[in-house]
């Protein structure tokens, strides 16, 4: 019954990220700041964030327990507490103060005495929501939502994934393969280097993405402070703010205007599309081997191919996860280009886009997920490359003219124009062994030097691709 294929068809491959950016998860969030928020107006303490306390004078000075209830109330959000909120926000028809609300209830006399006995917390109840606007909870909700999706579910199975593809290129680092550029015969290489490539490129745009930073805010409607040094103007206000951005394991951002700028997002995103980008090469590459024989696919016990064609094991994975990849991207880049525009000091075209952070990470999640189990389900006809590199001789015809090249300039005579007398030789046509060393006898080189042609084979014509895999995938 659901509407988008990620919460029906594919909901068990993109399921660890509704505890991140979800609705239920949003709301979680914007309650754990605004009790933060609390905890810091009375104890000027956050995570390792900390200031003179209290912030605001005569506010409560909050005991272990009282905290610990407090922090309770994200701990706790369940369903029955989805239900409350959402009547709360259909009475107030705006989600952030329907949460201020929300946790208001909690403060009073009543509910917090039943749970402590005797408690400053309903004096506390008016510093819920203190100086903030609705982006001052939503900008440091949505950054901890990203971080925690990012940190905890989408690297995790990008990072498997690109070891995945690493481990790979190891197990083929010495396998040989006849390369194809511009889909014709060229330079040999092997398998595993190919890969190894892939796996570079994944791993270069992960590190980006870990380095991502985090950026929140709160100092107001504008970005003035104005509420806060109206209220209580003894106060280091950016300070405090400075304090609590950073206790809750964020960047702070120093000048915004009602709304932090986003900019943050529009980098992260970029990374995370630049890495599908590369996946989708992966997957087209690996598509092109398989339909060249180079992979072999296993075939799962049971499955079907084809409805009407019972030989066929379709690509299926790869192909999915084109799409899905296609779709994440799209999804990512009108994230990164609508979010760091807003109208002078606030619209909110940012609101309804950001909604659509969890399907942007929900697609690219499930491209993973198909790419891996697809990689799992290869194996390398190593005999079929072999005979694809005994078909191609006249791919010697680059180590060849290199060799009398380097000849010519060491003084031997006769190595005039080789590139031309290769080209004679190879273009357009097939050499066979024996017409290709049957030339290098004819060409007058050095003996080490017509020694080691001789024996030279496509299969044995791949440089130094096994070295560079064991090298550079440490």
């Amino acid at each position: 019954m659901a509407l988008g294929p990620l919460d029906g068809r594919y909901r068990a491959a993109v399921a660890p990220l509704v505890d991140h950016l979800s609705e239920a998860a949003l709301n979680r969030a914007r309650i754990h700041v605004e009790v933060e928020w609390l905890v810091m107006l009375c104890n000027g303490t956050v995570g390792a964030g900390s200031v003179p306390a209290p912030v605001v004078p005569g506010a409560p000075r909050l005991t272990d327990a009282e905290i610990a209830y407090l922090r309770q109330i994200p701990a706790t959000f369940g369903a029955e507490e989805i239900a409350e909120l959402a009547a709360i926000e259909k009475e107030t028809v705006h989600d952030v103060k329907a949460v201020e609300y929300f946790i208001k209830r909690r403060l009073a006399a009543d509910v917090a005495g039943a749970a402590l006995g005797t408690t400053s917390l309903p004096a506390a109840s008016e510093l819920v929501h203190f100086a903030c606007t609705s982006e001052d909870i939503n900008n440091l909700s949505y950054a901890l939502m990203v971080a925690g999706a990012v940190r905890d579910v989408w690297l995790p199975a990008a990072t498997a994934l690109a070891d995945q593809v690493a481990d790979m290129a190891r197990e083929h680092a010495a396998v040989p393969m006849l390369s194809r550029t511009h889909g014709q015969p060229a330079t040999p290489t092997t398998l595993g280097k190919e890969l190894a490539v892939l796996a570079h490129r994944l791993r270069r745009q992960l590190h980006r993405v870990e380095g991502a930073e985090y950026l929140g805010k709160l100092n107001g409607a504008t970005g003035t402070y104005g509420a806060h040094t109206v209220a209580v103007p003894g106060v280091d206000w950016p300070a405090v703010s400075r304090a609590f951005v950073e206790g809750l394991g964020l960047t702070w951002n120093p000048l915004t205007t009602q709304i932090e700028s986003h900019d943050w997002q529009a980098e992260v995103y970029a990374d995370v599309a630049r890495f599908n980008r590369i996946l989708h090469n992966l997957a087209t590459d690996v598509w092109t081997y398989i339909s060249m024989g180079f992979f072999t696919q296993i075939p799962v016990a049971g499955a079907t191919g084809s409805s009407t064609m019972p030989h066929k094991v379709n690509p299926i994975r790869f192909e999915n996860a084109e799409a899905n990849l296609e779709i994440s991207c799209s999804l990512l880049d009108t994230l990164s280009a609508t979010l760091v525009t807003s109208r002078l000091q606030r619209d909110l075209t940012d609101s309804t886009t950001q909604r659509n952070i969890g399907p942007a990470f929900g697609h690219s999640l499930l491209a993973i997920d198909n790419v891996r189990r697809g990689l799992k389900a290869l194996h390398a006809n190593a005999e079929l490359m072999a005979q694809d590199l005994d078909e191609n001789w006249e791919v010697l015809g680059e180590p060849v003219q290199s060799a009398m090249r380097a000849a010519s300039v060491a003084g031997v005579p006769g190595m005039e124009n080789p590139y031309e007398r290769l080209k004679d030789l190879t273009r357009g046509r097939r050499v066979d062994a024996g017409r290709m060393r049957e030339f290098v006898a004819t060409l007058g080189l050095p003996d080490d030097v017509a020694q080691r042609l001789q024996a030279l084979t496509p299969a044995s014509y791949t440089g130094l691709a096994e070295r560079l895999v064991e090298d550079y995938l440490a």
